[in-house]
């Protein structure tokens, strides 16, 4: 007994403290040493051996004692999605490739609980759905139970029966008292299916084997040099094929861009940009615009006078005015130049080449001081254009010659960019370049004509008759002398090359030839055979021929071999020469006057000569071109203002305005009235002429005229 006291008494010891204790020890499982020592300040002056002899906290023998200062440390611990136990070298077998493959990306997701529930909260609006649907079920229940009741209640009930019915009552109580499990709300279900495993199959060939050769040579440095730049010539062309195909889709690409839109799709604006009264006014607009973007030299064309002239007696300048450009005709020659009769600011240019080995396509564009900005109207043709001229009373025709050797005419007042008339090798083409055409007066039917000059030695007629463009050969250019002889001795007929030609404008049937050879033939439309004189006018071909606008008898040729020269018809000997040096590439003379002309040289110079002010140095010398080695090759001038236009081997054309001194009249004395017209302008060139000629060969000439009229008369 005394021990049983003991022993209860050893187990009542440990509970001081009462109720706060007993919290204690039943915490202290939890391990919570910080809460402990919270709460181990309400135990007063509890010893502290207390706790280390008894131990009541659970603490194990191994475990660290730490002190405070340690205990009351915080320790920083970062989560990271990233699961330390998750394997990082997984390798699973891939029946698609037939390998062992590494898994690339591990899951990093640990589940530590998962439950699938179907529980619903009977205050939710679901939870309320399910116990009406319920209520209802069980009320269809306890109907069916009570029709059952009544059947039985009818009949005589034994015994056994009572105990049937007993015990269908108490299964039916049984059923309904029953709660019907609710559904998952989540629509959750686990399905699975078994695929089929395509069977795998072996295909085999057989096939022959490939046939062996030994080869060996000897390698030397330049054999491998030459293999090497081979292969990287075959590398630069392979290169150049693909830039050529990017190039050629990025054009494809523009082209779709700007593919014009169907007509049923186009709006109004668009259909009134494209009718004929907007292209007149936006013509109109673009002339305005250009107006004053060259008002400066609009305002120097129509008003400027160079001062300087009134302190030089016989010297000249020229202003440069407008520049005519075009991108499209950067790498073409000017070929031709001419001014429309009827409207004095309208001119066409042609372009070509004059190399015989860079023939491509040729144009003509047509030009109006209006407008130097961009052309009128432009002509794509498929050969050079060599040659052009206006009709003198028909402004909208223009015939051109071509380097092929054909001629045609164009309307450049119809919107279709096609010639009109065109020759071929059936009516009668040219053989060589056409390197001038010419309009004549209408024929016996009034049917429009021209003539045409080239280097196969025809000058040949084209009338046109109706919707046809037939054709005559008026003159064969023959040799003097044959150029070679056949075998048996008889000389074989060779024909010159026509260069340039040019009509008499009193006696319109009367025309000058230039040929390669640097001869000048007299001929006539009415003798197809002869010619009527030949002059030994240059030593290299001649370039251009021209006759006096007034005087019927003087002309001016220029040639290759440097020189202009000033000749009477009815002499062999030049009365002028003028060595510029360089060749020279065309001449004209002005329309105001009969002693002035101008000519252009290859040196891109402009010389302007007036016999009345000085008959042996001209009286403007002028460098007009831009650049370097631009050859100039054909001039003009304007028949009412004082312009001169001038076309260079690089497309361009300038326009130059000519000073006072260059159209000046000659001084006249006190009292003495001002003769103008055609005859004073004849007389004061055969006042300079007279001046010239040798009084000998005037009476020699003179008397072979007499001569041969009477032999003509007596015959």
């Amino acid at each position: 007994m005394p021990a049983k006291v003991g022993a209860d008494k050893k187990q009542a010891h440990p509970v001081v403290g009462g109720a706060a204790a007993q919290r204690r020890l039943s915490q202290s499982h939890r391990g919570s040493t910080g809460d402990f020592r919270d709460d181990d300040q309400e135990l007063g002056n509890m010893p502290a051996t207390y706790m280390g002899e008894h131990n009541l906290f659970g603490r194990q023998d191994d475990q660290l004692k730490l002190t405070d200062t340690e205990l009351n440390e915080e320790h920083t611990r970062i989560l990271t999605a990233r699961n330390p136990e998750a394997a990082e070298n997984i390798v699973r077998f891939s029946h698609k490739e037939r390998m062992f493959k590494l898994i690339p990306h591990v899951d990093q997701l640990a589940v530590h609980f998962q439950l699938d529930s179907n529980l619903v909260h009977k205050d939710s609006e679901d939870g309320k759905r399910q116990l009406v649907h319920d209520t209802e079920d069980q009320r269809i229940q306890e109907t069916e139970v009570t029709t059952t009741a009544v059947d039985q209640d009818g009949e005589v009930k034994t015994k056994e029966g009572e105990e049937d019915d007993e015990e269908k009552a108490k299964k039916t109580t049984a059923s309904t008292g029953k709660a019907k499990k609710l559904t998952n709300q989540f629509n959750f279900s686990e399905r699975a299916s078994q695929t089929y495993n395509n069977p795998s199959r072996d295909r085999e060939t057989f096939v022959e084997q490939t046939p062996r050769a030994t080869i060996s040579d000897n390698v030397s440095q330049w054999s491998i040099c030459d293999a090497y730049n081979e292969d990287f010539e075959q590398q630069q062309k392979a290169k150049e094929k693909e830039q050529k195909k990017v190039s050629v889709k990025k054009e494809d690409e523009r082209k779709k861009k700007f593919v014009v839109a169907d007509q049923h799709t186009v709006d109004d604006m668009t259909k009134f940009t494209r009718s004929k009264a907007a292209s007149i006014s936006l013509k109109i607009l673009e002339r305005m615009i250009n107006q004053n973007t060259f008002d400066d030299i609009a305002q120097d064309f129509k008003y400027w006078e160079d001062a300087a002239d009134e302190y030089r007696e016989q010297e000249g300048s020229l202003l440069p005015l407008w520049l005519f450009q075009y991108s499209m005709v950067k790498k073409l020659a000017c070929t031709n130049l001419t001014w429309n009769t009827h409207y004095n600011d309208l001119f066409a240019v042609a372009f070509g080449s004059y190399d015989f080995l860079k023939q491509s396509r040729g144009m003509f564009v047509i030009y109006s001081l209006k407008n130097p900005s961009f052309p009128e109207n432009i002509f794509q043709t498929e050969s050079g254009v060599m040659s052009l001229d206006f009709h003198p009373h028909y402004a909208n025709l223009l015939c051109c010659g071509f380097y092929d050797g054909s001629v045609a005419v164009y309307n450049i007042a119809d919107e279709n960019k096609q010639p009109k008339y065109h020759s071929t090798s059936r009516n009668g083409k040219h053989t060589d370049p056409v390197w001038q055409v010419c309009w004549q007066k209408d024929d016996l039917d009034n049917n429009l004509n021209f003539y045409s000059v080239s280097s196969d030695g025809r000058v040949v007629c084209w009338t046109i008759v109706k919707n046809d463009l037939m054709y005559t050969d008026v003159v064969q250019l023959k040799l003097e002398k044959p150029a070679s002889q056949s075998e048996e001795g008889i000389p074989l007929a060779s024909l010159g090359c026509g260069t340039c030609f040019d009509f008499n404008k009193q006696q319109d049937y009367l025309f000058i030839v230039g040929t390669e050879e640097g001869k000048i033939h007299k001929c006539s439309k009415s003798y197809n055979n002869q010619f009527l004189d030949t002059f030994d006018a240059h030593h290299m071909a001649v370039y251009a021929v021209r006759w006096n606008k007034f005087h019927s008898k003087i002309f001016a040729s220029c040639s290759a071999d440097w020189t202009v020269k000033i000749w009477d018809i009815n002499f062999k000997d030049p009365l002028f020469v003028y060595d510029l040096g360089s060749p020279v590439g065309d001449v004209v003379w002005a329309p105001y006057s009969s002693t002035v002309f101008a000519a252009c040289t290859a040196d891109g110079k402009v010389y302007v000569f007036d016999l009345n002010v000085n008959k042996y140095e001209p009286v403007c010398e002028q460098i007009v071109v831009q650049k370097k080695r631009t050859k100039l090759t054909h001039i003009t001038l304007n028949q009412r203002y004082p312009i001169l236009l001038a076309g260079d081997d690089r497309g361009n054309v300038i326009s130059l305005k000519l000073s006072p001194n260059l159209r000046k009249k000659p001084k006249v004395k006190k009292g003495q009235e001002v003769a103008e017209g055609p005859e004073a302008e004849i007389a004061k060139l055969e006042k300079i002429l007279s001046l010239i000629r040798d009084p000998d060969d005037i009476k020699s000439k003179s008397l072979g005229q007499q001569g041969t009229t009477t032999s003509i008369t007596t015959n």
